[in-house]
């Protein structure tokens, strides 16, 4: 507001010079300086006393990734800190002793399937027993949940993004042997698809928030971009995890809050 104020009062001033309605003295020369110091003990310095202050935290979720099942890796695509979406390969294992190992219960499936119809077609001429039938058909139910098994063994050789982010601190490469037992995480996920914005209001400025006001977001390396979320919750916080932001409400009654972000 201070820098708009001061660029028309000195475009205004150019102008008047230029048509000739004032001269340009001592006075005329000194007034923008007049001018900004009014500005600062008229506006910025009660704007910063009368508006809430208090140190937040800007947060993501982290995901620590870890693979479903062992074995060699044998591809990673990824690079550190290269947005991703979800269902975006992160790393694939070497799906050959899964593949087998499907195709095995897929034969033994098929031949267990042949057996019980076999067994079924003697029971019903009477010249088979019923606990055969009733053998044949467990060993079918038994590799048939084997099947499923292996079909999602085999799948989880391919890791893949849980949402929105992107891999950070990636020191996983082809070749290495990544294992689910212990649980060993081999990368961390950033999720981006849900940023928060965490602010610590004083005690005598928290009744002024509540949940569901305007929120508008501004960056000091960026002035002129903004993000329009909205308070979403207001609670009690702890000293811990502050961090340098401030938060300022545009007006004297509250009814916007703004939130200054600096890295």
């Amino acid at each position: 507001m201070m820098v708009a104020i001061m660029s028309v009062y000195l475009a205004l001033l150019f102008t008047l010079v230029w048509v000739g309605a004032v001269r340009f003295n001592a006075f005329w020369k000194a007034s923008p300086f007049l001018l900004l110091l009014l500005l600062t003990i008229g506006l910025f310095i009660p704007m910063g006393w009368g508006a809430p202050q208090g140190p937040g935290l800007v947060y993501r979720n982290s995901v620590s990734v870890v693979p479903d099942v062992a074995g060699e890796v044998v591809d990673v695509p990824v690079t550190p800190n290269t947005p991703l979406k979800a269902g975006d390969v992160l790393f694939r294992i070497d799906p050959v002793p899964y593949e087998a190992k499907l195709k095995a219960i897929e034969a033994q499936l098929k031949l267990s399937n042949t057996r019980l119809g076999q067994m079924t077609q003697l029971f019903e001429r009477d010249s088979g027993r019923g606990f055969d039938v009733e053998q044949r058909q467990s060993e079918v139910d038994q590799l048939t949940a084997e099947l499923q098994g292996a079909k999602y063994n085999l799948d989880k050789t391919t890791v893949r993004a849980p949402a929105e982010g992107y891999v950070t601190n990636l020191a996983l490469r082809k070749g290495a042997r990544v294992a689910n037992l212990p649980l060993s995480p081999v990368m961390a996920f950033i999720d981006t698809s849900d940023t928060r914005v965490v602010v610590n209001i004083n005690q005598i400025d928290a009744r002024y928030i509540a949940p569901g006001q305007n929120v508008e977001i501004t960056f000091k390396f960026c002035p002129a971009a903004s993000i329009p979320p909205r308070s979403r919750a207001f609670c009690r916080q702890s000293r811990a995890g502050r961090r340098k932001l401030r938060a300022r409400p545009w007006r004297r009654d509250r009814s916007k809050l703004r939130l200054s972000l600096s890295r």
